[in-house]
């Protein structure tokens, strides 16, 4: 076994400004860490044939197996990240076998737990009680105390709730009710969160694993180079469109920072920025990643399974905000390099874009194919096992054509590969299943097919690290959930922000925003937004808010809580690449990413915006003209809110100008009778006034 991946860098200097997770890198070389390895490798395997129906267990089974694993790889890994004494990976072990030990016990009693399903057995309350104990203590061995004490007050809440003053407190819940509803069914640490987590996250995250491995970042890289890198400022905006492109494979921003950080940031330096902008536009970019589709991010999936609806609804939802944001980041850094006046690099120093199509268009294959089935209406459990097979036929397949020494025979073997491969359409997973095992053996008895195979095994492995803190997250997450079920506790906060809201929305809205702003400081974005649009998202629809755009608007602000001081996950994790303060980089993070605290304010007062029906607009001049209109009106108030911030347009802005550029904004977002008008008629005054102010400039 190969020691998969050095150690990243940001992984050796996050520790020095308190940032750093001991799941980053790879494998220990030690038994202990080659033992780990071959846990995790099972541990997609299980969850790969349950995807593709190999394996058929009850969901809540697969969801039990699901934490089990979890649990019993946090614990060791965690151990040994931090270099604990034999007697702490001893304890570790013992945390990590706790766990699974409770799987076992779900899986075999499966069908006596469903017979006495509320009045449990003193040893259910015993595994129960260890079950939410393994989580507790692998969430804080992983994310630190911000979310497991905020879950333990949740559950403190459950048990000791009866005593609260009025409005907050319930009518009373005993020990053995409350450790039921937590830790078996469906309500607790293996709800909905979990549920996402087994299926749609982990899937997509080996996904990305096995393009990553087999050059993805590469070709991203190489393509945005060739398109932006000899405009102004090339550097930057290579990583707005390496980062945006990343996104639609990978849905965490912190591993995006990790992964184009360590070659766009520096690329940036080389141009000119400072290091705390570039870390500032890496971390921006990266974070856009989450919402930008078709992939997104976990949370995307976890919306789609909350409201019910097609994961398509949602990409659907996503779409122009996620352009408009990537947009606006890429007109910041245009504004900042005209300021600093940051020149692009020459072409014949850049790579060709059609060059590295031509090296690795294959590799978009299993892309094109996992958005076509999820706009064609496939879920995305069936469309991320397609596409992560398709992958894997094509790194299989590519060792195998290298060993052809005629140009005709590989491309009789890949055209005959391309049929097998359409062949699921017509006859399903067990066509590619086969294709796959062929491959496997293939590879098997050929030196160069045995190193693709051990690519393959480590993918596997790296798959299933990287998907614990996800993991991890959503079961504890659970329990807040189950909090919110069994007592009924968001009704409480919900009906204060509809208190509130009727007498302004705008500042429910802003209530909703700090409220995801500071659970982020201590939680990531999956908990985030499961914790605030629970309480806030039905609040938000009975004060006329749809749906999808208050689970939206959570969403954008949960991001944005990773780019927001003092915490700043994402900025912390740039800057030992960026070699500067995590705290000048969120500051310069907030600059880049001024779309993201304008869209979801203007999405709510016209849903056009997210492609949704409603709003007074839409019912006075129809959908399309809504959609057109906001899309404009949006667009210049990013526009003049980017020069604002900067101080740049065609030349430096006077203070004068930067105000009136920042109140045109203002009054565009805020959507109330006559701001448009007066939002225009500023933005009018603004621009033309600086236009007149350059022209002395612009003619010499």
């Amino acid at each position: 076994m190969s020691d998969t991946a050095a150690r990243p860098v940001v992984a050796q200097g996050a520790s020095d400004i308190g940032h750093h997770s001991p799941l980053d890198g790879g494998f220990p070389s030690s038994l202990e860490g080659r033992l780990l390895f071959w846990i995790a490798f099972v541990f997609s395997a299980f969850q790969i044939a349950t995807a593709a129906h190999v394996i058929d267990l009850p969901s809540q089974i697969t969801r039990a197996i699901h934490v089990g694993f979890l649990v019993m790889l946090t614990f060791p890994l965690v151990s040994l990240g931090r270099g604990w004494t034999t007697g702490g990976r001893t304890v570790a072990w013992m945390l990590g076998l706790a766990g699974l030990a409770v799987a076992i016990y779900q899986w075999v009693e499966y069908n006596p737990l469903l017979l006495r399903a509320g009045d449990p057995l003193p040893i259910d309350l015993v595994f129960g009680v260890v079950a939410l104990a393994t989580v507790f203590l692998a969430a804080l061995a992983v994310m630190g105390p911000a979310l497991p004490i905020i879950a333990g007050a949740f559950l403190l809440y459950c048990l000791f709730g009866q005593y609260l003053p009025a409005p907050f407190d319930h009518r009373g819940y005993d020990f053995m009710q409350v450790i039921d509803h937590m830790a078996y069914g469906t309500e607790g640490i293996y709800g909905i969160p979990i549920f996402v987590s087994s299926t749609y996250i982990f899937l997509f995250i080996l996904f990305g694993a096995f393009l990553e491995k087999a050059g993805m970042i590469k070709l991203f890289t190489d393509v945005a180079m060739g398109l932006v890198g000899h405009a102004r400022g090339g550097g930057a905006k290579v990583a707005v469109v390496s980062s945006g492109l990343m996104g639609t494979i990978s849905g965490s921003g912190v591993a995006n920072v990790v992964a184009t950080g360590q070659f766009t940031i520096p690329l940036m330096k080389r141009f000119g920025y400072r290091p705390a902008f570039a870390g500032g536009v890496e971390a921006t970019a990266s974070m856009g990643g989450q919402i930008m589709p078709p992939v997104m991010g976990a949370v995307a999936f976890i919306m789609a399974e909350t409201l019910g609806v097609p994961y398509f609804e949602v990409v659907q939802a996503a779409i122009i905000p996620a352009i408009l944001y990537f947009a606006s980041a890429f007109w910041v850094v245009h504004l900042e390099a005209g300021k600093h006046g940051l020149l692009g690099l020459p072409k014949n120093e850049l790579p060709s874009v059609i060059d590295a199509l031509r090296r690795y268009w294959y590799l978009l294959l299993p892309l094109v194919a996992l958005v076509y089935l999820l706009f064609s209406g496939y879920t995305p459990l069936y469309a991320g096992t397609v596409g992560l097979a398709l992958t894997v036929l094509l790194i299989l397949g590519g060792s195998v054509a290298l060993g052809f020494s005629s140009t005709a025979l590989r491309t009789v073997f890949w055209l005959c590969l391309g049929i097998v491969a359409s062949a699921f359409l017509q006859w399903g997973m067990p066509v590619i299943i086969a294709a796959v095992a062929l491959l496997i053996l293939w590879n098997g008895v050929t030196k160069g097919g045995r190193t693709t195979l051990a690519l393959c095994r480590d993918s596997l492995a790296d798959g299933a690290k990287t998907a614990l803190p996800v993991g991890v997250a959503c079961a504890i997450v659970g329990i807040i959930i189950g909090t919110m079920t069994l007592t009924g506790a968001a009704n409480t906060f919900g009906q204060y922000i509809v208190s509130v809201g009727d007498k302004s929305l705008f500042l429910s809205l802003l209530l909703t925003m700090v409220t995801c702003l500071v659970l982020g400081m201590g939680i990531p974005t999956i908990p985030n937004y499961i914790i605030t649009s629970s309480i806030a998202g039905p609040a938000l629809l009975k004060l006329g808010v749809p749906l999808m755009v208050s689970h939206m608007f959570v969403f954008y602000f949960g991001i944005l809580a990773d780019l927001t001081p003092p915490v700043a996950l994402a900025c912390f994790a740039a800057a030992p690449i960026a070699r500067a303060s995590g705290l000048k980089i969120s500051f310069e993070a907030i600059k880049v990413a001024t779309a993201g605290f304008v869209i979801p304010f203007m999405a709510v007062y016209t849903p056009a915006l997210m492609l949704q029906d409603g709003g007074p607009l839409s019912e006075a001049f129809g959908y399309p003209v809504a959609v057109a209109y906001i899309l404009f009106k949006t667009a210049l108030a990013i526009g003049l809110w980017g020069a604002a911030v900067i101080g740049f347009l065609r030349i430096r802005m006077v203070a004068w100008e930067r105000v009136m550029a920042t109140l045109a904004a203002f009054f565009l977002i805020a959507a109330l009778p006559i701001t448009d008008e007066i939002g225009f008629a500023l933005a009018a005054l603004s621009l033309a006034g600086h236009w007149w102010r350059s022209r002395p400039v612009a003619v010499a």
